[in-house]
């Protein structure tokens, strides 16, 4: 019994559709080494995402004894680098996999200078604040 799919792809998903479909509906199965090490950088983007979160959000729940506006401030933009960095890991991983299954080149890193930008501007909020 040939297990063939749609789009010629040799895989059986027992009559489930994977999600999202834009991205599994184009291409062939790519090797799942790659999709794996795919979705790792996923989880690992995701990890960072929440990081972030929790930075900006300890800064402001343990309520660090420094300027609350430089408080403030930095919370506000570990809070904003943690939801750009779930978006990216998405984005990403979409991005990745389509390029995968097409055999084609992998997507340019995206998002790192914010960040590293972002984390700085973060970082220099907190320490300004924290000169008496």
């Amino acid at each position: 019994m040939d297990d063939e799919g749609p789009n010629g792809n040799h895989g059986f998903d027992g009559g489930r559709s994977r999600f999202p479909r834009r991205v599994y509906a184009v291409g062939n199965e790519p090797d799942p080494r790659f999709s794996l090490a795919n979705e790792r950088t996923f989880l690992a983007w995701l990890r960072t995402s929440l990081a972030l979160v929790a930075a900006g959000v300890a800064l402001e729940a343990l309520g660090f004894p420094q300027s609350a506006g430089f408080r403030g401030a930095a919370a506000i933009v570990f809070i904003a680098l943690g939801l750009a960095a779930a978006v990216r890991a998405w984005f990403g991983w979409m991005a990745t996999e389509s390029a995968l299954r097409r055999e084609s080149l992998l997507p340019a890193p995206s998002l790192g200078l914010l960040l590293v930008i972002g984390m700085v501007i973060g970082v220099l909020l907190v320490a300004l604040g924290s000169i008496p």
